[in-house]
């Protein structure tokens, strides 16, 4: 499958690391780049459910695209809302059901590295996005 040019990019970053470790790191430093999420969108409302740690989700619409920002209170976890923020935002409703998160993740080296519980929570924000494009 080809993917956007941002979303080839991160596969083909992740792919030059070696090792998990390596791996982990860059998704730690992705967490760090994530712009600060106002105090007012730490809500309840925008927290996503099924994950353990804190994560908060928002979604912004305009005529053509969905745009999403994020944040979490665990370094590991906020690098995972960048690398979906990454893959969903910008996107017009259709890409975004057409995106395979799985396929990205399994391409990233993701997948058979985290916990139950991260895998978990991944799972719940791309369900979550997956929702408000329908």
């Amino acid at each position: 499958m080809t993917y956007p040019e941002n979303i080839q990019v991160m596969i083909d970053d992740f792919q030059f690391l070696d090792d998990w470790e390596d791996r982990y790191m860059h998704v730690i430093d992705m967490g760090k780049s994530l712009p600060p999420l106002p105090d007012e969108d730490r809500t309840e409302f925008n927290k996503v459910k099924g994950c353990a740690s804190q994560v908060w989700l928002v979604t912004k619409r305009d005529a053509e695209t969905l745009n999403f920002a994020g944040d979490s209170d665990a370094h590991i976890v906020k690098g995972l809302v960048a690398i979906v923020l990454q893959i969903y935002s910008g996107r017009t409703r259709e890409d975004i059901k057409q995106l395979d998160a799985n396929d990205i993740l399994d391409k990233l080296g993701l997948s058979e590295h985290l916990s139950a519980q991260r895998a978990n929570g991944l799972a719940a924000m791309i369900a979550r996005i997956q929702s408000e494009a329908t």
